[in-house]
């Protein structure tokens, strides 16, 4: 390999590096992990510290948190109905998981196979949702055309908190929250609470 080549690959590499990519879990469908890279690693470490809080450190070293295991077997589920060949085709579920402050997106892919559930595989990708969480509503506003209470209870949902806990910071009923959320739904074309974070914080 020339000289040139090797400094292409290093300036790659550091780019790469600078760069926070999603974290990616691969399962089989009997839940033996196959693939787990570093940012899910820190990911899953994270949401076990927020589940668990002081109990963390009792938990072996690389326990699957138990909102990730819950999305598995939630996609198992699935996988195991997906039997008729026109079924065969990828499906996703989305959760958030970890610190209400600053939830984690897990977006899990059943991919079935035609040989059975045996031969099935889950994907999980985990992101950080509030890392780009001013930067994500305020685009989502204009590019939605959200209003200014419509990107607060976004901000508050993307926070993990009930719609009594949204109502009561800002200073509305419950009822009031509901329509809110409602028309965002319809805003963003998404039918559940993840999905606007989804929508709001994709890239």
């Amino acid at each position: 390999m020339s000289d040139d080549a090797l400094n292409s690959c290093d300036q790659v590499d550091t780019i790469a590096d600078q760069r926070t990519g999603p974290g990616i879990v691969v399962l089989s469908s009997s839940m033996q992990l196959l693939h787990m890279n570093r940012q899910a690693a820190d990911l899953a470490t994270q949401i076990n510290k927020a589940e668990n809080g002081k109990e963390y450190k009792k938990i072996a070293h690389g326990v699957l948190p138990a909102a990730l295991t819950e999305l598995c077997t939630e996609i198992l589920k699935v996988l195991q109905v997906r039997t008729e060949a026109k079924d065969w085709e990828q499906f996703e579920v989305k959760r958030l998981a970890g610190n209400p402050a600053r939830p984690i997106l897990l977006r899990g892919f059943g991919l079935p196979e035609r040989g059975g559930i045996q031969q099935s595989r889950i994907v999980i990708t985990m992101e950080e949702v509030g890392r780009r969480q001013q930067t994500g509503t305020e685009q989502a506003q204009e590019r939605f055309q959200l209003t200014d209470r419509e990107q607060a209870v976004i901000e508050h949902l993307a926070k993990g908190w009930t719609n009594k806990e949204i109502a009561n910071a800002l200073g509305i009923t419950e009822q009031t929250v509901k329509e809110h959320i409602k028309h965002i739904m319809q805003k963003t074309k998404s039918t559940t609470r993840t999905g606007i974070l989804a929508q709001v914080f994709r890239s």
